[in-house]
């Protein structure tokens, strides 16, 4: 009898992964709005039933919680089921829970429409960022970056469409019609997701600037590391400091008295706020292919060490100069774009480091930390109101910023080198040979 000889898996062309990649951003795209876009439904909710606007915003905090601490979850799923289904569900999901929402007429309900959505844009979020990690490993922090521009800047395509429908046809409308549209591009873009078979996708790219293991840890060997909880710990000071931001950009322009003041760059004329809030979009979407680009160049570490220096640096600046409306302006848009490379390169990191096999499960442990984050913002808030004023909320953001670019540089680095060297070691260590005597 004869063995069966394995099956020779040949290598797809740069098309078909390409072609992977953009299936991927039009579905981040399709669910940006759940994060994004929820800013224009409060004022109408909160009209037309009277609920304390702090209230509604804990369907914000439940989405954002829901989104981010079920991906590991859904990512292991996809290790083991693969794309198809796990997308094919949160696209569901993503549409019922904006349907939830158009029918909802107490608190309780638009809580369970955001904590469906949120689960179903977790699903589609992890799915998306996992793909882009296993199809591209010669160009991980690239693939990563434009897979996370499209969540960061997807939704600007929607921004004046939805206002005019709620403007026009109620905010209940809205919900209805870019629920259940979203949804169903994303249910049927399902259909095409595929998963690389070994051989399918080039080695790693060589550059010693990037360190990559050849081991595949599994989830459970993953949260047993102390690098990935160092990991996570940047993650999170980073995260914290953006969060802050985008959920206070409003306020902070009315307490310091820009909100309204009108701004002209380069011919263009728009309210501060506005003009801030635009920008800010725009770049926190470019940011992440950009940077993600640059630590495929010269190293994921470096690149934190630049960007989180430069995040620093910004919002010590907003604190400065953010009182008057033009610094106001560019400097938020500096500070986005050197925060939304978090969603590039820390996923990036985490698969270099502990293998591709898991990547999704991987990176959606690390990615939890955006959700442990996003419940460090209230602390803003009440820093706040306890002080009457932003000063110690930026000086705070800016220090855990500078804070995080050192630690990159001067511990994850080194670190980093001896773990993967580690497993390098282990995986080329050669068995003693048996000797036979005749």
């Amino acid at each position: 009898m004869t063995r069966e000889q394995p099956v020779e898996v040949q290598r797809v062309g740069d098309g078909y992964r390409w072609m992977q990649l953009v299936i991927g951003v039009i579905c981040m795209v399709m669910i940006a709005n759940l994060q994004y876009g929820w800013t224009f439904f409060v004022p109408d909710i909160q009209k037309k039933f009277g609920f304390d606007r702090a209230a509604i915003q804990w369907a914000f905090t439940l989405f954002v919680l829901f989104e981010t601490w079920l991906v590991p979850i859904e990512g292991w799923f996809v290790d083991k089921y693969g794309p198809r289904v796990v997308v094919l569900f949160g696209g569901v999901l993503c549409a019922v829970g904006w349907v939830i929402n158009s029918y909802a007429t107490t608190l309780n309900m638009f809580y369970l429409g955001q904590v469906v959505a949120g689960i179903g844009a977790g699903a589609v979020y992890g799915t998306c960022v996992g793909s882009a990690l296993k199809w591209f490993p010669d160009k991980r922090g690239l693939a990563a970056g434009i897979i996370a521009a499209g969540f960061g800047a997807g939704s600007a395509l929607t921004v004046a469409p939805i206002q005019w429908m709620i403007a026009d046809h109620g905010f209940q409308a809205a919900f209805f019609n870019f629920g259940i549209g979203q949804g169903l591009v994303v249910a049927a873009l399902a259909f095409f997701f595929t998963s690389p078979k070994k051989g399918q996708v080039p080695e790693a790219a060589v550059n010693t600037n990037v360190i990559q293991s050849r081991r595949n840890y599994t989830p459970g060997e993953v949260a047993r590391q102390p690098i990935f909880w160092l990991m996570y710990f940047m993650f999170v000071i980073v995260g914290a400091g953006g969060l802050m931001i985008t959920a206070n950009l409003k306020p902070i322009a009315a307490d310091i008295g820009v909100d309204k003041v009108p701004v002209t760059i380069m011919g263009i004329t728009m309210v501060a706020i506005t003009f801030a809030a635009t920008i800010d979009r725009v770049l926190n979407g470019l940011t992440r292919p950009f940077f993600g680009w640059v630590s495929d160049k010269i190293g994921r570490e470096n690149t934190m060490f630049i960007a989180f220096a430069m995040e620093g640096f910004g919002i010590y600046m907003l604190y400065l100069w953010g009182h008057d409306p033009l610094w106001f302006v560019l400097l938020s848009g500096f500070v986005f774009f050197a925060w939304g490379e978090i969603y590039s390169l820390f996923p990036s990191t985490c698969t270099d480091t502990f293998g591709t096999k898991f990547a999704a499960t991987n990176a959606g442990l690390l990615y939890t930390a955006k959700g442990t984050a996003a419940l460090l913002v209230p602390v803003a808030n009440y820093l706040q109101q306890s002080s009457g004023s932003w000063d110690g909320v930026f000086l705070m953001a800016a220090g855990a910023n500078i804070l995080a670019s050192i630690l990159a540089i001067a511990v994850l680095k080194p670190w980093r080198k001896r773990v993967v060297a580690n497993a390098l070691a282990a995986s080329d260590t050669p068995t003693r040979p048996q000797v036979v005597v005749a």
